[in-house]
């Protein structure tokens, strides 16, 4: 993922709202967002290429995502995959914060990350470049490819919309719109993160759109106070062009971990 915004515990009838994108190289092979056959509870896309995903949700409540820090001077092509990390939380049992400290303990084997770990007690966000965690208090969060609520343009101008659009909810279409928002910012005004300029310019937009690489899923989640889970992904083609579109509608099970 490349840009995740969640509304925790914000509004009177959604106490998790979450509008993602994920940015990769159309040539790496993804499976739109299903039921995985091996763990029917756990809804996501998949990465073909490593088998693990960005962004997911399951039939108990649990929900995850992870954004890649960009930085390409410390990158390692032997580094362990970080789709596996939000896989792994979706198919088991483990509650948030105990998974992230799990997780926090191997995070050398992986290259920089973002996860964002929840049910519906608690949301944990963690990061292994900062070595941060932190159990998340109500609020408006934005993570791209830096740490959280890092004030990038896109960020700070989507957390504005999404507190706009969670007024229209269970209208969702406010939130499809701050996701393809392909606006770029001034040069002044962008982060150096050791891509050239040309890159900098073309990542700073919420929905990218570039040569061979660019937007590839647009991702709501909304869950509400009576227990059920609406999942809508949009898919993106190379040059913005619109893919198809899945919507999922279930209601939560009770998690085993929350019996015990």
């Amino acid at each position: 993922m490349c840009l995740v915004l969640v509304a925790w515990q914000v509004h009177s009838r959604y106490p998790l709202v979450v509008a993602a994108n994920r940015d990769e190289l159309f040539a790496r092979p993804t499976a739109a967002a299903s039921f995985w056959p091996e763990s029917p509870r756990l809804l996501a896309g998949r990465d073909l290429q490593e088998g693990g995903t960005w962004l997911g949700v399951t039939r108990q409540g649990r929900f995850a995502a992870l954004t890649n820090f960009r930085d390409p001077a410390s990158r390692r092509d032997a580094a362990a995959s970080r789709g596996h990390l939000v896989a792994e939380f979706l198919a088991g049992d483990a509650l948030p914060s105990p998974y992230v400290d799990t997780v926090a303990r191997s995070a050398s084997s992986y290259n920089g990350f973002n996860l964002l770990a929840g049910d519906a007690r608690e949301l944990v966000w963690f990061s292994n470049v900062s070595g941060e965690r932190r159990r998340l208090p109500p609020g408006i969060y934005g993570i791209s490819n830096h740490l959280l609520d890092t004030p990038w343009p896109k960020v700070e101008a989507a957390k504005s919309s999404l507190a706009l659009a969670l007024a229209a909810l269970p209208d969702d279409d406010g939130l499809f719109r701050l996701l393809r928002d392909d606006t770029i910012h001034p040069d002044d005004a962008l982060p150096r993160t050791g891509v050239s300029i040309e890159w900098e310019r073309l990542l700073s937009a919420a929905f990218v759109a570039g040569p061979g690489y660019g937007t590839r899923s647009s991702t709501v989640v909304l869950m509400d106070i009576d227990g059920w889970t609406s999942f809508e992904e949009q898919t993106w083609l190379e040059g913005g062009r619109p893919g198809p579109r899945l919507r999922y509608r279930f209601r939560i099970e009770a998690s085993r971990a929350h019996e015990k």
